[in-house]
């Protein structure tokens, strides 16, 4: 069972939690299309991403840890939007929680320590693409003030068949 959220530290990641990271994301890349990675990644290909995520700044990548046992229960990201200078004030956000946190809070938990952080930050707008179906995380981002923008169709194939992704957007202080 997964700690509740009172039980949960949120704090920046460090390369001691690649390992236990990568797990957490490979999980969704082998079992799901809520990511479009179709090949597992090694810590080693994913310390790139890691690294890319410093303590400050609009680029920030929190985990969540149970107090008690020490595991990582999950992470959220803010990422570049887009890659060109303009897009700089733009952020692109997702949570993903090991299997047995689904449910508990804590993604809720690690967003609204994101959102915080980003508050403090020169950012304007957050977007999430979330591959559909996914009811939990479009809740999550409703939660979060976040409003559907749109949706591309069978944007991505995985599994043999082809998926929607729909788009939200959060404005940001």
């Amino acid at each position: 069972m997964a700690a509740q959220p009172s039980e949960v530290q949120v704090r920046p990641g460090t390369e001691a939690d690649l390992g236990a990271l990568t797990d957490i994301y490979n999980h969704y890349v082998r079992d799901t299309a809520i990511t479009f990675d179709i090949s597992v990644l090694t810590p080693d290909e994913r310390r790139p991403w890691l690294l890319s995520h410093p303590q400050d700044g609009p680029h920030r990548l929190l985990v969540a840890q149970d107090r008690v046992s020490g595991t990582i229960l999950g992470y959220a990201t803010s990422g570049p939007f887009r890659a060109k200078p303009a897009y700089a004030t733009s952020v692109e956000v997702s949570v993903y929680l090991a299997p047995d946190a689904v449910g508990r809070g804590t993604g809720t938990l690690l967003y609204k320590h994101l959102f915080e952080a980003l508050a403090e930050e020169d950012v304007h707008r957050a977007y999430a693409g979330i591959a559909q179906p996914n009811v939990p995380s479009t809740r999550l981002h409703e939660h979060f003030g976040f409003r559907h923008l749109g949706t591309y169709r069978e944007v991505g194939r995985k599994f043999g068949r082809y998926w929607d992704v729909a788009w939200y957007e959060k404005p940001l202080p």
